[in-house]
């Protein structure tokens, strides 16, 4: 079809039609109406109360409608407070208005009744720190998180408890509700609804679908529901639904009479060789497409893929790791994917991840390994990547453009281009007209898109997509159209700045509504203008920024317009401050904007030289970068630019890793080794899903306090002589392993498979070592050590995080001799490091990982490294960094050696655990140390706790500390308090 000119040249105003809401259905509003104006200021703690609602369109925040455009990160997986605020700033720079978070329950109580929310699980201060950031929080506690960490989110004791989790049974019920209300005692400090905060929602449980048509589950849900709300937390609650299913959508569960305040969310995670799913508008319901699931509520992806996880042996990326989940979720996935679920009605969109992080100490889940990049926008070491680019450009679109918070389908267009989708939306108040193009085709075309009684020729990429606008305002003047991507609008002094942008080389056509001909001048660039019957059409090839600047033709003020290419693009800021907004162009991040007086304070990155130009409110004069006032001249474009480019950072000289020293452990496999204080196994019963073998006792760690790490076992027994082997069955997760000895003797190493893509998911993994034994007459130990990979995610809520890990059972071939067991695991958890930090190896038991350990009659060893042995050995040194104040440097532990070696290494820094390196399985090599933990300007302490089953030489190879990024500029880094040994 063609559709007139009319259609696509409404004026787009700040007038809107009423809206009643309320009373029955499920949509609530505080306000009467919901106008399609500017949308709501920067979310802050700003003591005024704050009404936030919904309606079927979108979130309504104190009368005005506005698109959630949301990143995930988890502070657990950042053990730096002061980096939470270096991510929340480039969060917020590039275009995101909410930040996502997970409240992880093993990472805060180390034992029933103890919760801690102190140094780097300081809830408190991360939510302070979104706030003083500008970003709405939508909070996520659980009780169940999943998230690939250990247990779901469980803690580690609660495996050894009765009572069925992730139902109503009364047991578990029982430390779901102390959890909540430790966490909820410092969320409804932070509610928006009050003003002391930004949390805005507030999800309950986390893809939760099993249980749906039993009581139970329904029980459970209305139990956490009523729970929440009696803690004071009266944001809208949600859950998130594994897919859109339709579970837990408004009316399946009992809510205690409220409506209104519940809303449905669901995850996606579709492959990037796929089409994109229709979820909205353009199905019929049910699980493949529909808006049915919730037709009274907004659109909301609570996870949608920014990325996706690797596990170990790297069996999702072959072996390639993060790079190419990068690769293939890139930047032309993002516009296929998320533009297409804006173009289906998603105005609350949440990227999981949009910086991944580390999953250090025992944090992880056995599926994945220590780092969590997950090939998201920031990567592992709060770099920013090239899929920044479409964030940045949809978030100020988002934000700068309310149009798009409303939005309903509108004529199909016909692009007669094959390959490529076309989803036409228009605004019912505005008249603002909207358009996505996606090309699933293999091949770059050029969609035929008529538009206003013409036909326009817009490229689309291959697997890639774009959006369209007309008819949307530029604050005095409207768009007709445009072949470019709408970024921002803003009043800067005198004039109206409007920025579209595109691909680089690609020409587009903008057109103007212009009632007289205009005075136009091509400032910067080249473009081609032209005026006709009404319209100004500027032509022109994006190629960094070409400005255009257009005055008279009907309209108040002079409009600058700006083309930016991709590139170009993620070096404008805009930002908003009390005077009125301001737009900064030039560095690679902008951090904040004050205006004091006649001056614009500015603070943020950069990387290289840069230039700074600044456009701001009327009475503006001068310009701060980083605390430096510079000298401006004013521009032709009407900005203030700094007559001198901005450095760029300082090299950062990295030292060697030299004066290493090493000292050889697990002493407890001798025959004489004293365990007489250890914890005897004298357990019947167990906790446990797995099955205690008949007549033999309870051997799984869990149910004697061990829950992490390395855990050893010491069994002696008498009347073994005729023993041919000895079988031990033992559990332990993916990676794990069992190296057993007998009277002091090596018996050998028994692994866990690598997984293959297929079976990675599984969730318990439990196998039988079998070594020859002679062990003769009189008495013997047998002494056994495993290395558990941590517990089942319970995806599933069956309680598989309940699963045995450890040993499982001993039988001997040839004899049946009682063993009588001990077992001991890691110490009493570090107080300021957390209970995942530890396992049970006899050096962290000692504190030989920790700075200030006395390591008398260790030997200086070299590297590379080269030994047959079974069993750990440890590796310490010492290293001095000084990168200069000022520079914000991500930095690095690589590991490399010959992958035919079999061995692992815990990394410890300053006595942090900062994951596990397995030579021959990997695929990761490279550890971040995040600053803070990493101290940039004093001496560090590295240990490395080497264990190998002495199949091969065993490592370290190489071993080097390597520069990951680096900026002028950054946060004040706070050191995270690294104590150690006690005396």
């Amino acid at each position: 079809m063609v559709l007139s000119r009319r259609t696509f040249s409404t004026i787009a105003g700040t007038a809107a039609l009423g809206l009643s809401l309320g009373g029955s259905g499920e949509a609530c509003v505080a306000a009467a109406t919901a106008p399609t104006g500017p949308a709501p200021g920067t979310p802050a703690a700003d003591r005024r109360r704050h009404t936030v609602g919904f309606d079927h369109y979108s979130m309504i925040v104190d009368g005005r409608r506005v698109v959630l455009w949301s990143g995930e990160m988890h502070p657990f997986r950042l053990p730096s407070p002061s980096l939470w605020r270096d991510v929340l700033h480039k969060l917020r720079a590039h275009g995101y208005n909410t930040v996502s978070v997970y409240v992880s329950w093993n990472y805060h109580s180390p034992a029933p009744g103890s919760y801690d929310f102190t140094g780097v699980r300081d809830l408190d201060l991360f939510l302070r720190t979104a706030a003083e950031t500008g970003l709405y929080v939508t909070l996520r506690p659980g009780p169940y998180i999943n998230a690939e960490v250990d247990a779901g989110g469980f803690p580690g004791w609660l495996t050894a408890t009765r009572g069925r989790a992730r139902t109503a049974d009364p047991a578990y019920l029982r430390h779901v509700d102390e959890w909540l209300t430790a966490v909820n005692r410092i969320a409804v400090r932070h509610l928006y609804t009050r003003g002391t905060g930004t949390i805005l929602l507030y999800q309950l449980e986390n893809e939760y679908a099993n249980h749906v048509t039993e009581h139970t589950g329904r029980a459970y849900m209305a139990h956490l529901y009523r729970k929440v709300r009696a803690d004071g937390i009266d944001v809208p609650l949600f859950h998130n639904d594994k897919g859109r299913n339709g579970h837990w959508a408004p009316g399946t569960f009992d809510t205690g009479g409220e409506r209104g305040r519940w809303l449905y969310g669901f995850d996606g995670y579709p492959s990037p060789f796929k089409r994109p799913p229709d979820w909205g508008y353009f199905g019929r319901g049910g699980p493949e497409g529909g808006s049915t699931a919730s037709p009274r509520t907004p659109g909301f992806l609570a996870e949608f893929g920014g990325g996706w996880f690797d596990p170990w042996g790297g069996a999702e990326f072959r072996g390639k790791g993060y790079a190419e989940s990068r690769r293939t979720r890139d930047a032309a996935y993002e516009r296929r994917f998320y533009l297409t679920n804006l173009a289906n009605g998603i105005t609350l969109h949440n990227v999981y991840m949009t910086f991944g992080g580390t999953s250090w100490g025992w944090l992880p889940a056995p599926v994945v390994y220590t780092s969590y990049d997950y090939g998201a926008a920031l990567d592992e070491a709060r770099q920013p990547t090239a899929k920044l680019v479409p964030m940045h450009q949809i978030g100020q679109l988002l934000h700068h453009f309310p149009d798009l918070a409303k939005l309903d389908r509108a004529e199909d267009v016909s692009v007669a281009t094959p390959g490529v989708r076309a989803y036409h939306l228009v605004n019912p108040d505005t008249g603002a007209h909207i358009l996505v193009l996606r090309n699933d085709g293999p091949s770059d075309t050029v969609a035929a898109v008529p538009l206003g009684g013409t036909t326009l020729r817009v490229p689309v990429r291959a697997l890639d997509a774009r959006l369209l606008a007309a008819g949307i305002s530029l604050g005095r003047r409207t768009l007709r159209h445009s072949t470019a991507q709408p970024m921002l609008r803003l009043a800067a002094g005198r004039q109206d700045v409007a920025v579209f942008t595109g691909r680089t080389g690609e020409v587009t056509e903008t057109v103007l509504e212009c009632a007289v001909r205009p005075a136009v001048t091509v400032l910067e660039g080249a473009a081609d203008c032209a005026y006709d019957n009404g319209a100004l059409r500027v032509r022109a090839r994006l190629d960094g920024l070409t400005r255009i600047a257009v005055t008279g033709g009907g309209a108040a003020a002079p409009l600058l317009l700006l083309l930016a290419d991709d590139r170009t693009s993620v070096r404008l800021w805009p930002r908003t401050t009390p005077s009125g907004p301001v737009l900064v162009y030039g560095p690679a991040l902008l951090r904040t904007a004050v205006l004091h007086g006649p001056t614009a304070a500015l603070t943020g990155d950069t990387t290289e030289e840069a230039d700074l130009e600044v456009w701001a409110p009327r009475g503006v004069a001068a310009v701060a970068w980083n605390g430096t006032r510079l000298r401006t001249r004013v521009t032709r474009s009407g900005s203030l630019r700094a007559e001198r480019r901005l450095p760029g950072a300082g090299a950062v000289r990295l030292p060697p890793l030299t004066g290493w020293r090493r000292k050889a452990e697990n002493p407890e496999s001798a025959a004489d080794f004293d365990d007489s204080a250890w914890r005897t196994t004298d357990l019947a019963r167990s906790a446990a899903t797995t099955p205690v073998p008949a007549g033999e006792p309870v051997l799984f760690a869990d149910d004697y306090g061990f829950h992490y790490g390395d855990v050893w076992y010491r069994g002696r027994f008498e009347g073994a002589a005729g023993a041919r082997s000895v079988s031990l069955s033992y559990i332990t997760g993916t990676q794990g392993l069992l190296m057993a000895w007998l009277d002091g003797r090596p018996l050998g190493t028994h692994r866990m498979p690598v997984p293959d893509a297929k079976t990675v998911r599984q969730g318990t993994w439990t196998a039988t070592a079998t070594f020859p034994v002679a062990p003769g007459g009189g008495s013997h130990v047998l002494s056994v050590l495993v290395r558990r990979m941590q517990h089942d995610q319970d995806g599933r809520a069956d309680d598989t995080h309940k699963a045995g890990r450890g040993l499982v059972s001993v039988t001997f071939d040839g004899a049946s001799p009682a063993v009588r067991w001990r077992i001991r695991g890691e110490a009493a958890p570090d107080p300021v490091r957390g209970p995942l930090n530890n396992g049970g190896l006899y050096g962290e038991r000692q504190g030989w990982h920790l700075p200030g350990f006395r390591g008398h009659g260790w030997k200086p060893a070299y590297f590379p490294r080269s030994e047959r042995r079974q069993g750990v050995v440890w590796y310490r040194t010492r290293f001095r960094l000084s990168v200069a104040p000022g520079t914000d440097a991500s930095i690095g532990l690589t590991l490399m050696d010959d992958p035919a070696r079999a061995y692992r290494v815990q990394i410890f820094l300053n006595g942090w655990n900062m994951g596990q390196y397995i030579n021959d399985v990997g695929p990761q090599h490279t550890f971040v140390l995040p600053n803070g933990v990493l101290n940039t300007r004093g001496v560090n302490t590295l240990a490395l706790a080497v264990l190998s089953d002495g199949t091969t030489p065993s490592g370290p190879g190489r071993v080097d500390l390597t520069l990951l990024g680096r900026a002028a500029g950054g946060v004040p880094v706070t050191p995270v308090n690294s104590p150690g040994p006690a005396h």
